[in-house]
C-alpha cells in the first residue's frame, strides 16, 4: 500500500492504514480484540506526535514502527497464546466433560477478514494476505520470540527488505537475516490449508455438503467429508479429538445438543466460516452456540474449530443476536 495523499486530513491519512495495521498486530498478539486495542494505541501516538513526523521517512513505515513497539511492549508481559492442540494430547469422542473453560488470554482467537484486508486490495494479492491470517498460521508465530515474530511478519508476509526492518527494528541487517532464518525453522511444520474460494465450484459443493450434513445431523454425511486425522476443538474448552470416529462419537454423544442447528455463513483467517446457532431451550428460535473455522485440504476438512465466546465473536462477524 502506497502512502496516502498527503492533502488529506492527518485523521483521515492514519485512519487508512487501519486494516494492514490490525492484520499486522493481529499476527503479533493473536487475538483480535488486542490487535484493535494495539492498533487504536498506534494511531492515538501518531496523531499525537504527527508534527514532530516531518516526513522524515515514509508514513507507513513509521507507523508500523510505532505498531510494532506497541505490540512488543503488551507481549512482554502477555501470556503465550495457543491451540487446545498446543496444550495437551487428544482426548477421547466418549468423554463426558470437555473440561473447565480456559481463560481467554491463553487462545489463539478468530478475525473476520474484513478486519485485517484492506478493501481496495488487489485480488492478485488476496489470496497471499489470506493465507498470513490462517489460523496454524499465526498459532505457530506465537511460539516465536516477540522480535523474530515481527522480523518474519515484516520479511516474509510484508516482503519488506532486511534494511527496512533493520531500521525499524534499529538492529543491524546481519542481526535481521538470523532472526529470520530461525523463524522460518520453527515455524516450517505449520499446518497448511485451503483459503476461501468463493468461486471453486469443489469448494463451494463442500460447503454445502458439510451445511447440510450438520443442518440434518447426518453423520455418516459428515464422515465422508472428514478427513481420517481431521480434529475438533472448542476453545476456551480444552478438550479437543482427533480422527473422524472420535469427533463423530462425541458429536453422538455429548456433543448432540448440536442437533437442529442452524448455519451462517462467514469467513474468518481467510477460510470458510459459520456462525452456528443452536435450538432454543425457550422451544422458539435458535441461539448462538459456536463460531465454526474449517480449514480445508485436497478436498477434505482437516479441522473444525469451534469457537464458543459467542458474545464477543458474533457482534464482531456482524452475525444476528439470534435467528427467530
Amino acid at each position: 500500500m502506497s502512502d496516502v495523499t498527503t492533502s488529506a486530513p492527518i485523521e483521515s491519512r492514519l485512519e487508512a492504514y487501519r486494516p494492514e495495521l490490525t492484520g499486522y498486530c493481529y499476527q503479533m498478539l493473536g487475538s483480535v480484540f488486542e490487535a484493535e486495542d494495539a492498533v487504536q494505541d498506534t494511531l492515538v501516538r501518531a496523531w499525537r506526535g504527527f508534527d514532530r513526523f516531518e516526513g522524515r521517512s515514509a508514513l507507513r513505515s513509521w507507523l508500523y514502527r510505532i505498531a510494532t513497539n506497541v505490540c512488543l511492549n503488551m507481549l512482554a508481559s502477555a501470556q503465550l497464546r495457543a491451540r487446545p492442540m498446543d496444550l495437551g494430547p487428544a482426548g477421547s469422542g466418549r468423554a463426558t466433560d470437555p473440561g473447565e473453560p480456559r481463560p481467554d488470554q491463553i487462545w489463539v482467537g478468530p478475525v473476520p477478514d474484513s478486519r485485517v484486508l484492506p478493501e481496495a486490495a488487489d485480488p492478485a494479492n488476496v489470496v497471499a494476505q489470506r493465507e498470513s491470517i490462517r489460523l496454524a498460521f499465526v498459532a505457530a508465530l506465537q511460539h516465536l520470540p516477540p522480535r523474530q515474530r515481527a522480523v518474519l511478519i515484516l520479511r516474509e508476509v510484508l516482503a519488506w527488505s532486511a534494511q527496512e526492518v533493520a531500521d525499524l527494528l534499529d538492529t543491524s541487517v546481519p542481526s535481521v537475516n538470523s532472526a529470520l532464518q530461525r523463524a522460518r525453522a520453527a515455524i516450517a511444520t505449520a499446518d497448511t490449508a485451503d483459503v476461501h474460494a468463493p468461486l471453486d465450484a469443489e469448494q463451494k459443493a463442500l460447503l454445502t455438503r458439510y451445511v447440510k450434513a450438520l443442518e440434518d445431523y447426518d453423520l455418516e454425511a459428515l464422515t465422508t467429508l472428514l478427513h481420517d486425522d481431521a480434529t475438533l476443538s472448542m476453545p476456551p474448552l480444552p478438550l479437543w479429538l482427533r480422527g473422524h470416529d472420535d469427533i463423530v462419537a462425541w458429536m453422538a454423544g455429548t456433543g448432540s445438543g448440536c442437533r437442529g442447528s442452524r448455519l451462517v455463513p462467514v469467513v474468518a483467517n481467510g477460510m470458510p466460516a459459520f456462525g452456528q446457532y443452536r435450538s432454543s431451550l425457550s422451544g422458539s428460535g435458535h441461539d448462538p452456540w459456536a463460531l465454526i473455522v474449517l480449514e480445508i485440504s485436497a478436498g477434505r476438512i482437516t479441522a473444525v474449530n469451534n469457537f464458543l465466546d459467542t458474545i464477543r465473536l458474533f457482534p464482531l462477524f456482524g452475525l444476528p443476536a439470534r435467528l427467530e
